[in-house]
């Protein structure tokens, strides 16, 4: 919960304040006299640039279009949305971008101000104090960890179908597993052999989207543009409603645009970041949501059958649609796009969640913080990447049950717009109080408030719609608390970081770094 308005609160707001007028000028200082103005920045927020700050935005835009991922993203949603509301399903597409771009607009104030990995902690303990700025760096976090467990069990399928394997829920938990731990592996060198990898992971993927959905929109279409006004009877799955149908697709391609934030994962390790994280967030966006409105709607064009889809006789029409196009040569070679776009979300994503946990832990904010804020001699999170690694592996012991691991999924996809309806909550609150006026180099104004209005409004509806329980978006048959999975998993992170905030108090070490004496502060929290 956020602090309640106080003298301590209200000073350290204006300690704040006053930090931001004095980082301004001494920024500026820094400009005249050729420091290195990102490291001159680093210093007044009370940091030590301890990452290697190397990547220039296009390195940034990478990261925020790996977790986003067009081909991750399609997959996730194309099947279940055409079940749900037919061929008419894409519409959510665009809306739910829409809504996603108000978060960026506010996420590029709160960037360009505070350009530091850990963003919703970071910016809530600014905003609304250290209690509330815990609390959603708590949930952030497990959200990305949880979420680096969903993509790489997904991302295991498509090894087995590279090799032409059956596999075991056993063996696609190992497989999962391995992915992980490779991921790690690659992290642990650092951000430009991950910025290497994620690179060429997506020049593959973005070139292969584009070609691909341009040639089935263009040369292999079966339906005319009509079809995208029908639903084919799916609305029956939601007792009729067409309404109650569109409120669920909206819930499902919510997964489809979330991972953006992780620009900002990485804003310490680029160049210029004030400037350059608010771009590359805009950038990513938005390149990866036309890349899947455009798949999503050749997809369904191309398709031989969309009713059976509906039907739920094809649970795999992306490939359907692919392979009836090019013909069964393009099984093998689609089978490797694909995976090499899911390999590319799981390391940029896991290299996201370390940096998280690595600005938490630095504040003694995390626990065996000592151990978890280690950086290696290749000046990357190591210690956040064995924390997040091991949170991410145990997620998958579900997996041992082949139904269960929807329940994940049903959870990741709430707990990741909870934050953004934290952070954008706390930056509202935060304008209507005055105690927070914009001054990085993003300054929206009035507009910028309205707009603020509008993401709270549509987060807080998409953390309700997306935890709304739905036994269609279950296994057939699945057990009453995997239909309720979003509610109860976000509800078990909220009550254990309460539970921790009361026992531990965390943020007694975050009030310490705030005001300028973070050593004592994170040597008194690592001994938890």
């Amino acid at each position: 919960m956020p602090d309640l308005p106080s003298p301590r609160t209200d000073a350290s707001t204006a300690a704040s304040t006053s930090a931001d007028a004095s980082t301004a000028a001494s920024t500026s200082t820094a400009v005249s006299t050729g420091t290195d103005v990102d490291a001159a920045r680093m210093t007044d927020l009370g940091y030590t640039q301890e990452l290697n700050r190397s990547l220039g935005v296009l390195g940034n835009i990478a990261m925020g279009f790996a977790v986003v991922s067009p081909v991750v993203a399609l997959y996730a949603v194309s099947m279940v949305g055409t079940m749900i509301a037919g061929p008419a399903w894409v519409w959510a597409l665009p809306i739910v971008l829409l809504g996603q771009c108000l978060v960026v607009n506010v996420y590029s104030e709160l960037a360009s101000q505070w350009p530091l990995a850990g963003g919703p902690y970071q910016w809530g303990r600014r905003l609304l104090g250290p209690s509330f700025g815990w609390m959603s760096g708590w949930v952030w976090q497990f959200a990305v960890m949880f979420g680096n467990t969903t993509v790489a069990y997904l991302a295991a399928p498509w090894v087995f179908a590279l090799v032409g394997v059956t596999p075991t829920p056993g063996a696609m938990v190992a497989v999962a597993a391995g992915i992980l731990l490779a991921c790690m592996l690659v992290n642990a060198y650092g951000i430009r052999i991950l910025s290497l990898f994620v690179s060429l992971g997506i020049a593959a993927e973005a070139i292969a989207s584009v070609l691909v959905g341009f040639a089935l929109l263009l040369f292999f279409r079966e339906h005319g543009f009509s079809l995208f006004t029908e639903t084919l009877g799916a609305e029956e799955l939601s007792g009729g409603s067409t309404t109650m149908a569109f409120l669920a697709v909206l819930a499902v391609a919510g997964w489809g645009f979330i991972g953006f934030d992780a620009c900002v994962s990485t804003a310490e390790e680029t160049k210029d970041a004030g400037r350059q994280v608010p771009r590359a967030m805009w950038w990513a966006l938005l390149s990866v949501g036309l890349v899947v409105i455009l798949n999503a709607m050749a997809v369904a064009l191309a398709h031989p059958s969309p009713a059976a889809v509906v039907a739920g006789e094809d649970l795999d029409p992306v490939t359907t649609a692919v392979t009836t196009a090019f013909g069964s040569w393009s099984d093998k070679p689609f089978v490797a796009v694909v995976l090499v776009g899911f390999l590319a979300c799981a390391m940029a994503s896991q290299g996201g969640a370390a940096r998280g946990v690595y600005s938490l832990a630095r504040d003694g904010g995390f626990p065996f913080s000592r151990h978890v804020r280690k950086v290696n001699r290749r000046q990357a999170p190591i210690g956040g990447l064995i924390a997040s690694t091991l949170v991410s592996c145990t997620g998958l012991l579900l997996g041992l049950n082949a139904t269960a691991i929807g329940s994940l999924i049903a959870f990741g996809t709430a707990a990741t717009f909870l934050p953004f309806f934290l952070v954008t909550l706390a930056a509202l609150i935060a304008r209507l109080r005055g105690t927070w006026v914009p001054s990085g180099h993003i300054r929206l104004g009035r507009k910028g408030t309205f707009l603020n209005v509008l993401a709270v409004l549509w987060t807080a509806f998409e953390v309700v719609n997306v935890c709304w329980p739905r036994a269609i978006l279950a296994p057939p048959a699945a057990p009453w608390y995997q239909v309720w999975a979003g509610l109860i998993g976000t509800g078990a992170v909220i009550t254990a970081g309460l539970l921790y905030l009361a026992v531990r108090k965390p943020h007694h070490a975050l009030r310490t770094a705030s005001a300028g004496e973070r050593s004592e502060g994170a040597l008194a929290a690592d001994r938890l």
